[in-house]
């Protein structure tokens, strides 16, 4: 009989996602309740984007939350590398296999020829996907491209006629695709770099995975998959496909509308196995339909076809109510008072605080209100604590609305990089650096009076420092959708 293999492949391109946790959970609990094998892999093929921190945080965020893996980068095991980025060879060599088998082909169009085929066929109503029929090349003009050195794509030849493709799914049953919507999908880019689907695929095949459990976006996909299963003539793992997560008014799960980052709740001070034993509620309940569950007690009744497919709704609200059933119930306050420590009153924390707090102190009952702001969740802000900084509420709005965009694409969160970043965009705007700030100590600290904000964002950390930047957007009366693309705008041209 075939051991249960699963796995989960986060991409290391930001903050690590709740969405992440939730699939390893399910994949975990899958995997442990067969008596099979559970491995993480790396999806770093977008080089631009990937970040060696951004892999840090997720194996540290997940081990947090008490999810262990069989294989993986920092465990090792029999089927690594397990970095894509490892692993680029391989992928090269079966997609020329497939252009080869006549499965795929070399793609010479350039970016403009892409966009002006789809206009033609949006002009013609035809709202198919670009087939190889669309995109093939005179041979001529492909010898010519060729010999000129000009950059290529390789891309999956797939089927042109009507009809459909039947995948299927743990889940769902049978789940019918038109083969129309399905593109000649890129499989390797012109940097030589793998796309998903085809370092998906290849990875999943050579270490042996026996069940993919993902979540719902990726149905469309899930015909390219069983295309390239059987041009390599391999078989094709059985199919999951878990419901989204959902931000309370139904939307998907979103940091626009909620904290998204397993380090935003771990610096909030929510325990591990509450948010574990919350997103085990995501979609699956317990056979008695008890709320409060540990993973061990999830797993000993772990049967993934409990998992109801209605959007399981992210409640931050409900989850608070949660953890605090934990804190009461299994904590008794000498096991409180270890958590508290370990949570903010460690030494390393009070080492990054007291710094900067010293230059401050008379007494050391200063420490506390100095502090405080580090400590805490989301501020008692209101609209008048910007009162007496000067300038319009809607510069104000802009001035925090860049920031946050811009630290939103920072990948290395030092003192240093956040200065720039912040002096960078006062500079942009033609601001005093010392103005441009100002409404960011409210955001940040709630007072003017605080410690340079730079050094407090760094403490507080990328997670908490976006959500407050947010919270402050929100709370001078956010961003409209026509202020927020007149805004876009206006950013872009910085």
């Amino acid at each position: 009989m075939t051991t249960v293999r699963t796995r989960v492949a986060p991409s290391p391109t930001g903050d690590p996602h709740v969405g992440t946790a939730y699939i390893a959970l399910f994949n975990l609990c899958f995997a442990r309740a067969s008596g099979g094998q559970f491995l993480l892999r790396i999806e770093d093929t977008d080089q631009q984007r990937s970040t060696p921190e951004s892999e840090q945080a997720i194996l540290d965020s997940l081990r947090w939350l008490g999810i262990t893996w069989d294989e993986g980068p920092d465990v090792g095991g029999p089927h690594g590398p397990y970095r894509q980025s490892e692993r680029m060879e391989l992928y090269g060599e079966y997609a020329r296999q497939l252009v080869e088998a006549g499965k795929a082909f070399v793609c010479y169009r350039t970016a403009e020829e892409l966009d002006a085929l789809r206009e033609a066929q949006r002009e013609s109503g035809n709202s198919n996907a670009l087939k190889y029929s669309d995109l093939k090349l005179p041979d001529d003009e492909v010898a010519k491209r060729e010999a000129a050195g000009e950059p290529y794509v390789i891309r999956m030849i797939v089927p042109e006629e009507e009809g459909a493709c039947a995948v299927d799914d743990m889940l769902r049953g049978t789940i019918e695709l038109d083969w129309g919507m399905v593109d000649a999908q890129v499989l390797l880019k012109s940097d030589g770099m793998p796309t998903y689907h085809l370092a998906n695929v290849v990875d999943d095949h050579l270490m042996g995975i026996t069940h993919v459990i993902r979540g719902e976006e990726w149905i469309n996909s899930a015909p390219k998959h069983k295309l390239l299963y059987e041009y390599f003539g391999w078989d094709m793992p059985q199919l999951c496909h878990l419901p989204l997560l959902r931000n309370p008014d139904k939307s998907k799960l979103s940091k626009r509308k909620n904290p998204t980052s397993i380090l935003y709740y771990q610096r909030m001070g929510f325990l591990p196995e509450a948010l574990l034993n919350y997103l085990g509620r995501m979609g699956w309940s317990m056979p008695d339909e008890r709320e409060k569950f540990s993973l061990e007690q999830m797993l000993a009744e772990f049967d993934i076809s409990r998992v109801s497919l209605g959007g399981p709704i992210f409640d931050v609200e409900k989850l608070r109510w949660l953890n605090g059933m934990w804190m009461r119930e299994d904590l008794d306050t000498e096991q409180l008072a270890d958590r508290l420590q370990q949570w903010a009153f460690n030494r390393e924390n009070l080492l990054q605080v007291l710094p900067h707090a010293q230059k401050r102190m008379e007494v050391l009952s200063d420490f506390a209100p100095l502090a405080a702001f580090l400590v805490s969740g989301t501020l008692p802000i209101t609209e008048t604590d910007f009162g007496g900084i000067k300038g319009e509420r809607e510069d104000l709005v802009k001035g925090l609305q860049f920031a946050l965009w811009k630290l939103e694409a920072q990948r290395h969160w030092t003192r240093d990089t956040i200065w720039n970043d912040l002096k960078g965009l006062a500079d942009a705007l033609d601001v005093k650096v010392k103005d441009y700030l100002a409404p960011m100590f409210i955001a940040i600290a709630g007072s003017s009076a605080s410690f340079s904000v730079v050094d407090a964002m760094e403490i507080l950390g990328p997670d908490m420092s976006r959500a407050r930047l947010r919270h402050a957007i929100e709370v001078l009366g956010g961003v409209s959708k026509k202020a927020a693309k007149r805004l876009e705008k206006e950013y872009a041209a910085l």
